[in-house]
């Protein structure tokens, strides 16, 4: 194995620390770098943990096999899950009647639970910019001064089965999808994609961006609704997803193939429906030239996967990766309605024009379900072209997925990835495999600017804390019984 690592020629290896390998390049000689980290990220005590629920050391109850099976069991239903787009609700607190419970105003947000002082500025400006599409403020210093006194509560997008893009905030009237998975009936919803530029999901609040809330109200959810009333059976987004990869999306960062997919799928019908023609040639108009269009859609999708796959006594599989901007948490199928939460990386990647890496906002939105569910930073190797948008080689690319391959617990064989072969992408991060290698799994996203309002600055790659692994990995250890 040397031989080959060095390719016959005499040289050195290194193991671990960067900083001893890049002393060896800058003397010539050949090297061969193994990016090798220590079991339980370094600590004796957790690595010990880890052995136990792994069933490497000494255990006689067998709980290393019993999570085994229990993975075994969330990931079939994984596999199995059908997200088909069955309807848009044109106001969102007909679907949760909780945005005004007690009477009391409530919006939602991406990530886990935060209280307004602790908000990225980022968010603060989507929140303040939902009060004032509501009308329950005037100007954007009356939002912020009602949202200090505490007069609007806060729900996480995922506490009520919905996700959104970036700050992902929802308010009452704002038209959401209705997603039912096929298989195993349960329901989730997102918001709609509101293109590109200054946008409510990136902190923007001027007038013309609640002119276009309004007009996604008034026309495109309308518009769509029509079209899939057309379309009894729904509209199958994991089919479209599916070939969108073979595509050359990895259907989190770039969606230009899927969102042609959906484009041809409800445009037959709504062409053919009595919908008003004009604005129904602005609705498709607006989903064709939005490339991004899709990204609610397979967050939503994503979702419906995972939520199926939540919930399986004993599992060590990560449902939920989610980003509020100042944290990072995860949720595992075994553990319930638990955040597990570390401080959030900043993505480095590739900027536009005028900005620069100390311009970005810590990792920001709901939208690393994808990689919860194999796409994104799982599939990278299906995105030849998202490599000039984020940074680096089609190799490297190859080199993210074949990495994911070492943190997952199966491969999705509808997943094809034709760089690799076609094989099937990697899917179901296994939290005891993340601690075990040190391996983090792969972000692919956009970069948003640390104050309200810019937008998005650029895209790039970020990595799910290791923190959120090592608390998952010791509440897995207390909730099984298992002692260190």
């Amino acid at each position: 194995m040397t031989h080959d690592l060095l390719n016959g020629k005499p040289g050195v290896i290194n193991v671990g620390l960067e900083m001893f390998a890049d002393g060896v390049r800058r003397s010539g000689a050949p090297l061969a770098h193994l990016d090798w980290r220590p079991a339980g990220d370094g600590d004796p005590r957790l690595a010990w943990t880890l052995a136990l629920l792994t069933g490497d050391a000494s255990d006689a109850e067998g709980t290393g096999s019993r999570i085994d099976r229990a993975n075994e069991k969330a990931t079939t239903r994984m596999l199995a899950a059908r997200p088909v787009l069955m309807d848009v609700s044109l106001r969102a607190d007909a679907v949760w009647p909780q945005l005004w419970a007690g009477g009391r105003k409530t919006l939602t947000h991406a990530g886990a639970p935060i209280p307004w002082e602790r908000m990225c500025d980022p968010m603060k400006g989507t929140i303040i910019g939902a009060m004032l599409y509501e009308g329950w403020a005037k100007s954007p210093e009356e939002a912020a001064e009602r949202l200090a006194r505490g007069e609007v509560g806060f729900l996480p997008n995922h506490d009520i089965h919905a996700v959104g893009p970036m700050s992902g905030a929802i308010s009452p009237s704002m038209p959401v999808f209705v997603v039912r998975n096929a298989t195993h009936g349960n329901m989730t919803y997102t918001n709609f994609s509101e293109g590109v530029g200054r946008v409510l999901r990136f902190g923007a609040h001027g007038p013309d961006v609640i002119e276009r809330l309004k007009w996604i109200a008034v026309v495109l959810a309308p518009a769509i609704k029509t079209a899939l009333a057309g379309i009894p059976d729904g509209v199958d987004l994991k089919a479209i997803q599916s070939q969108a990869l073979l595509m050359g999306d990895e259907v989190h960062s770039r969606n230009a193939a899927a969102t042609a997919l959906f484009h041809m799928a409800i445009g037959g019908a709504l062409a053919g429906s009595g919908f008003d023609r004009a604005r129904a040639r602005e609705a498709l108009d607006f989903i064709a030239a939005t490339s991004q269009f899709f990204l609610n859609l397979s967050m939503v999708a994503s979702k419906s996967i995972m939520d199926a796959t939540h919930g399986v006594e004993a599992s060590s599989i990560v449902t939920a990766i989610a980003r509020n901007g100042v944290s990072t948490a995860i949720r595992v199928s075994g553990l319930g309605a638990r955040w597990f939460e570390a401080p959030s990386d900043t993505p480095v990647g590739l900027f536009f024009p005028g900005f620069s890496q100390q311009d970005a906002n810590a990792d920001l939105g709901d939208s690393a379900i994808c990689e919860t569910a194999g796409y994104g930073g799982q599939s990278l190797a299906a995105s030849p072209a998202l490599v000039q948008l984020v940074g680096g080689s089609v190799a490297q690319a190859v080199e993210y997925t074949r990495e994911m391959y070492h943190v997952t617990w199966t491969r999705n064989p509808v997943m094809s990835l034709p760089n690799l072969e076609f094989a099937g992408a990697p899917a179901g991060i296994d939290v005891r495999k993340v601690v075990d290698t040190g391996i983090r799994p792969v972000v692919t996203t956009g970069i948003a600017h640390r104050l309200a309002g810019t937008g998005q600055i650029g895209a790039g790659i970020v990595r799910v804390p290791m923190g959120c692994f090592t608390q998952a990995l010791r509440a897995m250890a207390e909730n099984l019984g298992v002692s260190a």
